[in-house]
């Protein structure tokens, strides 16, 4: 049994040297003396990757990213530029550069850093170098999130395989634990769900997202936070293939994980929303009360928000009206829109999406039950203030102009416009150059 276990891992480290380097070199010595002069380095190193899992855990990414550069400096004074410690130091900024946005490229450049230190910390005999080993399923699995980030899907999947290859090598042989090997598992699972999910290929995606989950909840278990964002992305594999119960019952799942943790108010508000929201999705009538229900427990929790959080209530509050208009609820939705006009462009400014987009869904009200008059006239307004943000030619901008031509060419609206005096238009197409945007009170009575 001995001698089985030595085998494979013989010949498949030779293989992952070789996926490391193409020729590798011999291991470089550090030169640094190992003297008490080292200690305050180490323990200011100590303190930075403390200070960088904080800040990370906290969301603070920036910050994380400032101590994991100062990390890199002080492992190469505490180890020299030959260490696997370096190389370590080199991934965990790649993780951190991972996790802003736009920055993938530079991500990708510290791993390839990473990699050319590795070349010098992998030798033969291999029986001394399971931290290097264990350092190299990191940098795989980096890699590859960095390469799945710059859409180089093969390439990403290729790493991907490398760490799970190796990751089961030293679990066979001994080297890593259980427990160990299957967190490793989530998370290069889920990685590769994001390959296929980027490629929208939800099928593919959706067993990888399954095993993701399994493995986390092993892990970490079932009510752990870090299933939410496994919890959440399954869901919206399973609606884009049409499986909407599973979907509902995972974004609840995912819900109840979030309300178990003493959520803030805007945290429970959002996780409540993609309830409702895959409710809708559904279009079947025996999930509207489900999307009733967690469209009110959304709104409930940011009522009396303000700043972002009234933002969010008054996006989650179009998203109600729409799903009201959905299920013939054209009055109510048409009389909630009204009523937020006022606090939009408070809060957006009146030349804004937000402004824009409600006097369209008030002019498709409008319209629906057959007032051409003022569905003229609100999406005159929608158009106006689209052909500012977006310009003349942009998709939204040509479809509400569309829909306006043709109702101009209404008996209604056409002989308004005759009777009509000509009148300076209700809204400027350009701003004056003291113009505060946001300060005019809205008017949509008539």
């Amino acid at each position: 049994m001995q001698e089985s276990k030595e085998t494979p891992i013989s010949s498949h480290l030779d293989e992952i040297v070789a996926a490391i380097s193409i020729t590798p070199r011999k291991k470089i010595q550090n030169k640094l003396p190992q003297t008490a002069l080292f200690q305050p380095p180490r323990e200011k190193l100590h303190l930075c990757e403390e200070k960088a899992k904080s800040y990370s855990s906290s969301h603070e990414y920036k910050q994380a990213v400032h101590e994991l550069v100062r990390c890199i400096a002080l492992t190469r004074i505490c180890y020299g530029d030959s260490h696997w410690k370096l190389a370590e130091a080199h991934i965990n900024l790649a993780q951190g550069y991972l996790q802003l946005k736009g920055l993938s490229l530079q991500a990708k450049q510290h791993a390839e850093k990473a990699k050319e230190i590795l070349t010098s910390s992998i030798v033969p005999p291999y029986n001394d170098n399971t931290d290097v080993f264990r350092c190299s399923i990191e940098l795989f699995h980096t890699m590859g999130r960095a390469l799945l980030s710059l859409q180089k899907f093969k390439e990403a999947s290729e790493n991907l395989s490398k760490a799970e290859r190796l990751a089961k090598e030293l679990l066979q042989c001994g080297r890593i634990i259980k427990e160990d090997w299957i967190e490793i598992q989530a998370r290069i699972k889920l990685s590769s769900a994001q390959i296929y999910q980027s490629q929208k290929k939800p099928k593919e995606a959706l067993p990888h997202y399954q095993e993701a989950l399994e493995y986390i909840e092993i892990s970490r278990g079932e009510k752990s936070l870090e299933c939410v964002p496994i919890l959440r992305e399954l869901a919206g594999v399973e609606q884009a293939l049409g499986l909407h119960d599973a979907s509902i019952n995972h974004f609840l799942q995912a819900h109840l994980i979030v309300l178990s943790r003493s959520p803030s108010q805007e945290e429970a508000a959002v996780s409540a929303h993609f309830v409702a929201h895959a409710a809708i999705a559904s279009g079947r009538t025996e999930h509207h009360d489900v999307a009733e229900q967690y469209f009110q427990e959304s709104m409930a929790n940011l009522k009396d928000a303000e700043g972002t959080g009234k933002a969010r209530f008054l996006s989650i509050q179009d998203d109600y009206c729409r799903f009201l208009q959905v299920t013939g609820q054209k009055e109510r939705a048409t009389s909630i829109l009204r009523e937020s006009l006022e606090a939009k462009v408070a809060m957006f400014g009146d030349l804004s999406p937000e402004v824009a987009e409600t006097y369209r869904l008030l002019g498709g009200a409008d319209l629906a039950q057959g007032n051409h008059s003022g569905a003229h006239k609100k999406l005159k307004k929608c158009l106006q203030i689209q052909t500012l943000l977006y310009g003349p030619q942009n998709k939204r901008t040509l479809a509400t102009q569309q829909t306006v031509d043709v109702l101009s060419k209404t008996p209604e609206v056409a002989v308004k416009s005759r009777q009509a005096p000509k009148a300076k238009p209700a809204f400027y197409t350009g701003v004056a150059p003291h113009t505060v945007l946001g300060k005019a009170r809205a008017n949509v009575a008539d």
